[in-house]
């Protein structure tokens, strides 16, 4: 108990536990803070690997068509509904299922 009184009396440990304190709860780089920060690097991360997958998908998409005529033709014909002059179109449109 006597050890425990000089430790609270000595003025470096109180100012060690004053900026403890401070550096944990109050500074704007507290603990939440930091914990926030790491949550949002993790989302940008997923977010950043999707859009490169997406990128990378439509450079290939891009790659196909420029290369291949078949392939514009049919992403034309599908896409934008484009037709040849002795052609018709019957788009069919299945339901959504309603919840």
């Amino acid at each position: 108990m006597k050890r425990l009184i000089t430790l609270f009396k000595n003025k470096y440990f109180l100012v060690t536990i004053a900026f403890l304190v401070w550096m944990i709860f109050f500074d704007t780089n507290d603990l939440f803070s930091q914990y926030q920060y790491h949550q949002e690097v993790s989302k940008l991360k997923l977010e950043r690997d999707f859009y490169q997958k997406e990128t990378a998908k439509v450079r290939n998409d891009l790659d196909e068509l420029t290369s291949n005529p078949q392939m514009l033709e049919k992403f034309a014909r599908e896409k934008y509904l484009m037709k040849r002059d002795n052609e018709d179109v019957f788009v069919i449109v299945q339901p959504k299922k309603e919840k």
